[in-house]
């Protein structure tokens, strides 16, 4: 089968599946499966149509070439097309990828301090600052699970919640160990530091995706440390969960309620399950292959930011940007998250 007769099969399907719309269905999640393919081949039709008719346009100049009186003006629209093409069928072959599942999740987000001290804590309270930024920008919502504050500023540790459109398909590519070379305020003799904080971005789960059976499960209660109001090292709010067959251990204490952070901390643990289930199946599919723009391990490091040069480097796509202040507020981390998605797409391409 040829790439137009492709085109022509996947418009089918599209018909085929309004008409199957316009139906009854008896299951709501068979209209829901039906509905979202459906969705999914819009865009996909778009660049067909679009290609086809380039593709007619073409033909139809090559026609026209034969006509002396029309030669001239024919060519300018016979090449036009040409190099069109190539491009429209590229921007089809990466709507026709297998979509991540989990794109559209929710996330959770993690950061702690590696190396580095006092200085790592700061860096990591930085990070959490920009993750923030941009969360607003994108009209997203970003609510704080848990977090162990540094005594000298920032944080040990952070634990957020981001829900939004699209979340997950965004961040996943910021998972890994981020670097900073700057002067610490501490320092007298001017000397650049170098400290390093690890991000962790997990789909948030659904009771759906992942089950978690009572009997395998040890909870456990006790008091809450740090900022927080009267409450702390008052009441047993705080919840430590552990996950017995995988020894997986989340905890939260942001909340008062002793219910509320036993929620919340349900919702950290079916996304650290549901994570380490996603990353075993693409394991196997990938026979361990380590993709171009990083495995999302936390021990690889994927950026640094050099505060004396105002300069921000992604190593996994050789992307430099002297604009670290606006990364930093968020303006900017579309730059780097596009090219990330991009080189990950022509990879995905190449291996088809």
């Amino acid at each position: 089968m040829n790439f137009d007769e492709k085109l022509l099969q996947i418009k089918d399907k599209y018909k085929e599946l309004e008409q199957q719309l316009m139906g009854t269905f008896e299951d709501p999640k068979e209209m829901a499966k039906v509905s979202k393919e459906y969705s999914d081949l819009k865009e996909v039709v778009v660049l067909i149509d679009d290609y086809l008719k380039t593709e007619d346009n073409m033909k139809q100049a090559e026609e026209m070439m034969k006509d002396d009186s029309l030669k001239e003006m024919a060519e300018l629209e016979y090449y036009e097309c040409k190099d069109k093409l190539p491009e429209i069928e590229k921007q089809i072959k990466i709507a026709l990828l297998p979509k991540d599942e989990a794109d559209d999740k929710n996330a959770i987000l993690e950061i702690r301090a590696g190396t580095g001290g006092d200085e790592a804590a700061i860096f990591a309270g930085d990070l959490f600052n920009m993750y923030k930024c941009y969360a607003e920008l994108k009209g997203w919502k970003l609510e704080v699970i848990s977090y162990h504050e540094n005594e000298a500023g920032g944080f040990k540790e952070i634990i957020s919640n981001i829900t939004g459109k699209g979340v997950f398909g965004r961040l996943k590519f910021e998972s890994g160990a981020h670097r900073v070379q700057r002067v610490p305020e501490t320092e007298s003799q001017g000397r650049v530091h170098t400290s390093a904080a690890t991000v962790a971005v997990m789909p948030e789960a659904e009771e759906i995706d992942i089950e978690i059976l009572d009997k395998d499960l040890r909870i456990d209660t006790y008091r809450a440390s740090g900022a927080g109001g009267q409450h702390v090292n008052k009441t047993d709010s705080a919840i430590r969960i552990t996950h017995i067959p995988t020894n997986t251990v989340v905890q939260c204490q942001d909340e008062r309620s002793q219910f509320k952070n036993k929620e919340r901390a349900m919702k950290m643990l079916r996304s650290k399950l549901y994570e380490a289930q996603r990353e075993k199946i693409d394991s196997e599919r990938a026979g361990l292959r380590k993709s171009q723009v990083g495995t999302g391990d936390r021990s690889d490091k994927i950026r640094t930011y050099n505060y004396p040069q105002n300069r921000v480097t992604d190593h996994r796509v050789n992307l430099t940007l002297y604009k670290l202040d606006y990364v930093m507020r968020g303006e900017a981390l579309d730059e780097v998250i596009d090219k990330l998605i991009t080189e990950d797409q022509i990879q995905r391409l190449s291996e088809l």
